[in-house]
């Protein structure tokens, strides 16, 4: 393992608040993220999602994968050309991992890879203190997961986002308020093992706390191509909010935080969590003026 990945490994323990996994993890990430910028990946990918949030806005929790959109269709595209660098750069940085495609039994438009790394191994190898607890068991893997979807809606808009861990370096992000529609429409659409999904329902706070406004023509793209809205007017603001408003009313408030809780730094953040703290965050919501 390298100096400049220890380093980096110290930094991502005091961002999450002491754990070990997460910090390795995030590591991971960032490195994937460099070996992706050193090809043309950018040139037609985008980075959006809760990670993007997490490194490129500040987000205070912790987010699993990587997610990526092309900026047009292209049914040919095939995320394994892109895995050398990846693999490449992790070596370089002292990693030792499995960086593969994930293959497909159902045909979808997203492409999907898996970095696999032993935790313990690198633990050690970064020389993790003590103080964070006891090493996972041997056999334990760290996974990075990454998708691109190929088939990405109309209407997101993009821009230049750079990184300077573990060194300075470019990624293509979508902007401010297409990241929010991203975020609105897995808070309306997305099922997830039938369990609510509180991390969704953190990060809308988040877009809402800092006063961002939403692109609804990207949103209302993302809700029509998965057939959540029908009707045949445009999506507008009073229209959103009032779909909000029926979610929020059936959401599973303790389901959400026990979601979310492990992810975040500190958990007594969502002791104000209730439903009419989501139905004012609704009220709060502006829109972007294209």
């Amino acid at each position: 393992m390298t100096e400049a990945a220890r380093r980096l490994f110290d930094d991502r323990v005091r961002e999450s608040g002491g754990t070990a996994e997460c910090a390795l993890a995030e590591v991971i990430q960032y490195i994937t993220l460099l070996g992706l910028s050193r090809t043309d990946f950018f040139a037609t990918a985008a980075f959006y999602g809760g990670t993007a949030l997490r490194m490129l806005h500040g987000l205070d929790r912790f987010s699993e994968d990587l997610d990526f959109s092309l900026d047009s269709r292209r049914p040919d595209f095939s995320v394994e050309r892109y895995l050398p660098a990846v693999a490449s750069e992790l070596e370089a940085y002292g990693f030792e991992a499995d960086v593969s495609r994930r293959q497909k039994n159902v045909q979808t438009p997203i492409e999907s890879a898996f970095v696999k790394a032993n935790t313990r191994a690198h633990l050690l190898m970064v020389r993790a203190p003590e103080s964070l607890g006891a090493l996972p068991v041997a056999s334990q893997l760290t996974r990075v997961k990454f998708e691109v979807d190929t088939d990405p809606p109309d209407g997101a808009t993009f821009s230049a986002k750079y990184l300077t861990t573990p060194i300075p370096f470019s990624v293509r992000t979508y902007d401010d308020s297409s990241l929010f529609a991203g975020k609105l429409a897995a808070v309306l659409v997305r099922a997830w093992k039938n369990r609510v999904k509180g991390r969704d329902w953190y990060d809308f706070s988040f877009f809402v706390a800092r006063r961002i406004p939403v692109s609804l023509m990207h949103l209302e793209a993302r809700l029509r191509q998965g057939d959540y809205l029908q009707s045949a007017g445009a999506l507008s603001l009073p229209l959103l909010k009032e779909l909000l408003h029926e979610r929020i009313e059936g959401l599973n408030i303790g389901g959400a935080r026990r979601d979310v809780a492990p992810f975040v730094t500190d958990p007594r953040n969502l002791e104000v969590w209730s439903r009419d703290f989501f139905h004012q965050m609704t009220d709060r919501l502006v829109a972007s003026a294209s």
